[in-house]
């Protein structure tokens, strides 16, 4: 998994995104993932690609009783202690893919714009099956795969400079996707949605919601908000680890 989220440039602009300046409420897929999680009073709830730290802190909010919140990223696991420090939530400089994930530990995994940067995604699903206590949830935002399969991630604009459509080329082909976001050169992968979902049911899960990002109407006032009802950007998935069955 690459690791431009301590380029300081990259982490510069992505500072002064809304997301990363007020949290969950300038999330545009917030009033649709919010729902999804599951009770967390007295629950463990593992973050994968935990960035700032915001649904961190939502967990322990909602009473959740250990939260770990894990991200590659030096720069931004110094920011979510800063922003969201609590005493439940502990915060760990360590990738997606290097987590030792211990059988039957965490009672909610959860992870936010995170997985499109994983090559083997279903090597991730079975390490996070194996990490979950029967009966767990797996709450995942990855960007939608028409999203990551678009041409260079952009538009095609009108020679006003509007956007016009989002071109897709090779969904059928998984794996890179280099594109330019704020200001570097940033390297992505492309899942198909077959992909995703039988990865899932294939990995022992059962999928208990699907949801295709669509920002709320009270959002619409923000400049580029309205584009983004010309095609998805992110897939939100909840997913339940299957009880063991009891003779």
């Amino acid at each position: 998994m690459n690791n431009e989220y301590d380029n300081e440039r990259f982490f510069e602009e992505y500072a002064k995104m809304p997301r990363s300046k007020d949290g969950l409420s300038a999330a545009g897929e917030w009033h649709q993932l919010k729902p999804l999680f599951p009770p967390l009073a007295g629950k463990t709830v593992l973050d994968l690609g935990c960035g700032y730290g915001w649904h961190c802190s939502f967990a322990a909010e909602q009473g959740a009783v250990k939260v770990l919140g894990l991200d590659l990223s030096r720069k931004m696991i110094e920011e979510a202690k800063r922003r969201n420090a609590e005493k439940r939530i502990e915060y760990r400089v360590c990738g997606i893919e290097e987590y030792e994930y211990p059988e039957n530990k965490w009672d909610c995994v959860v992870s936010n714009l995170a997985l499109h940067y994983i090559a083997d995604l279903d090597k991730i699903f079975q390490k996070v099956y194996q990490t979950l206590k029967p009966g767990g949830n797996f709450l995942f935002n990855i960007e939608h795969p028409v999203f990551t399969a678009g041409v260079g991630q952009d538009w095609v604009y009108t020679a006003e400079g509007k956007p016009q459509y989002w071109p897709i080329d090779n969904y059928f082909i998984p794996g890179k996707r280099s594109t330019h976001f704020l200001g570097c050169e940033v390297v992505k992968q492309h899942h198909t949605l077959t992909q995703i979902m039988m990865g899932l049911l294939d990995n022992g899960f059962e999928l208990e919601a699907v949801k295709e990002a669509e920002p709320p109407e009270e959002m619409m006032h923000i400049p580029g908000m309205k584009d983004e009802l010309h095609r998805p950007m992110m897939l939100l998935v909840k997913a339940k680890k299957r009880p063991i069955d009891r003779p």
